[in-house]
């Protein structure tokens, strides 16, 4: 984060890969339980909040509701009124509804902006939950890092990553979560019981034997639904890729690749390839 001048907070908020999403039973709540390795990745929207005369949310080129107000709103109703109106102004690059958790990563960095420009902010868990009530990416993205996920997103422990490089495939049109997770319901994608220690020694091994053991339960549901996703699949896969997936709920693919020279030739085999580093400079709030 950086000022912006008085009353004015400027964020990153960077996209996630799910580089392991494994899906466990629906709790009483109605969410699934999760077991996932977030990596934040370079790909980031940039978001200016500043003190206005009213609340808005400016976010070209994108419209209907977006989830940046609600963390506003939110804000506001747990500071009880304790914080100034708030013009939040999004430059979005985070494809939207890609798996690649750009709302939530938005919401996160509004949290962040508007705790700094609070009289009283918030601290510890009170914006902890404040963030899991917003949506289950939410929590893992106010610190963005590298992080075992688990609950329905809310435990967020930091992990250290082997390093590699990743190459995106995004696509031109979304994925609804939701119809996602009914689909993987349906298919039976889903485990009866999840293993955080087994995942939390995986993301400890080298690139190349963490990359051998990832898997994304979301998966099938997401190619039957998309089935014209293999096809970026196997061509990160033709391209070198040492694992190649869905991330999150889709539709956007990635590979995983040993370094970055590799993840550059890889891109530019793969139609619609983008190279992606991991990012690892965040500044805890």
């Amino acid at each position: 984060m950086t000022p912006g001048g008085p009353g004015v907070v400027r964020e990153i908020a960077p996209a996630k890969v799910n580089l392991l999403l494994h899906v466990g039973p629906v709790r009483s709540d109605g969410l699934h339980e999760l077991c996932s390795l977030f990596a934040p990745i370079e790909l980031h929207d940039s978001l200016t909040v500043a003190v206005a005369d009213r609340d808005e949310v400016v976010c070209p080129g994108v419209t209907g509701p977006n989830l940046a107000a609600a963390a506003v709103t939110g804000l506001r109703d747990a500071l009880a009124g304790d914080l100034p109106p708030l013009r939040v102004t999004i430059d979005k690059r985070i494809p939207v509804a890609a798996g690649l958790g750009g709302g939530s990563a938005d919401a996160a960095a509004v949290l962040r902006a508007g705790n700094r420009l609070a009289a009283r902010p918030l601290v510890g868990p009170r914006l902890d939950e404040l963030a899991a009530r917003l949506g289950a990416d939410v929590p893992s993205q106010l610190e963005p890092r590298h992080a075992l996920v688990t609950g329905a997103g809310e435990l967020v422990e930091p992990v250290d990553l082997p390093s590699m490089a990743l190459v995106l495939v995004p696509q031109l049109k979304g994925l609804s979560t939701p119809a996602v997770y009914r689909e993987a319901d349906r298919l039976g994608a889903t485990r009866a019981r999840l293993d955080p220690d087994a995942v939390r020694r995986l993301a400890d091994m080298p690139t190349h034997a963490l990359a051998g053991s990832l898997a994304n339960d979301l998966q099938p549901a997401a190619l039957a639904l998309r089935p014209e996703l293999e096809e970026s699949l196997a061509a990160l896969r033709r391209a070198g890729a040492l694992a190649a997936l869905v991330t999150g709920s889709g539709p956007t693919v990635f590979g995983v690749f040993a370094d970055r020279a590799a993840a550059e030739v890889a891109a530019r085999a793969v139609p619609d390839g983008t190279v992606a580093g991991l990012r690892s400079d965040f500044t805890p709030r």
